[in-house]
């Protein structure tokens, strides 16, 4: 593993903590889709987040939109369609409240808007790490085996160094999580949310 640049050069990526996943009022808490790990991250993450940014590290949240077409529907991918039938119009609407970052995160130095897994996906993320100088990131969030792994590989491939939260992130089943994080293991750098806020300390 490489040596870590500066703590100013590193920020905590925060992967679709977002209303509509997370709060119980969210599209996904009305259909019943929740799960006790996803809802414990928001209260375990915000003390790294804090510790980073007073440290002069960056916060950065990324945020799963559905943007709205014609009257209104939203553009959703025919995959996501057949895995979340409950979603409709007015979810993760940019400006909404449901596309927001939990309130327990905020506020987020800088926000990313994305359409699909991957956080690097037709985004402007790698612009704005290479404008704010950021050589490694902390990376959390959910889905562990969704959005968090596709994001730690574009990173990877990027060259842009990566520790994985290992329980700083979290899916709607724990061996899914537990095997996607024992491959992502092998490819970055795995630490607890606590040593890395440690790490930060020193």
């Amino acid at each position: 593993m490489s040596e870590l640049p500066p703590l100013e050069r590193r920020a905590l990526l925060i992967v679709d903590l977002q209303n509509d996943f997370v709060d119980p009022a969210g599209a996904y808490g009305r259909a019943g889709q929740s799960a006790p790990a996803i809802a414990a991250l928001s209260a375990r993450i915000a003390p790294l987040a804090q510790a980073l940014r007073a440290a002069g590290g960056l916060v950065i949240s990324t945020q799963f939109t559905l943007v709205p077409g014609r009257g209104g529907e939203p553009m959703i991918s025919p995959h996501l369609k057949r895995l979340r039938p409950f979603l409709a119009r007015g979810d993760f609407l940019p400006g909404a409240w449901g596309h927001s970052l939990v309130d327990s995160l905020q506020p987020a130095d800088l926000v990313v808007e994305k359409v699909a897994y991957s956080a690097f996906y037709m985004t402007r993320l790698e612009w704005l790490i290479a404008k704010a100088g950021i050589g490694h990131l902390y990376v959390c969030g959910i889905v562990t085996n969704g959005g968090v792994a596709s994001t730690v590989r574009d990173a990877h491939v990027r060259d842009i160094g990566v520790t994985i939260l290992t329980d700083g992130c979290a899916a709607f089943s724990a061996e899914i999580h537990d095997a996607t994080i024992k491959v992502l293991g092998a490819m970055v750098r795995p630490l607890t949310v606590a040593e890395a806020i440690g790490e930060v300390a020193r």
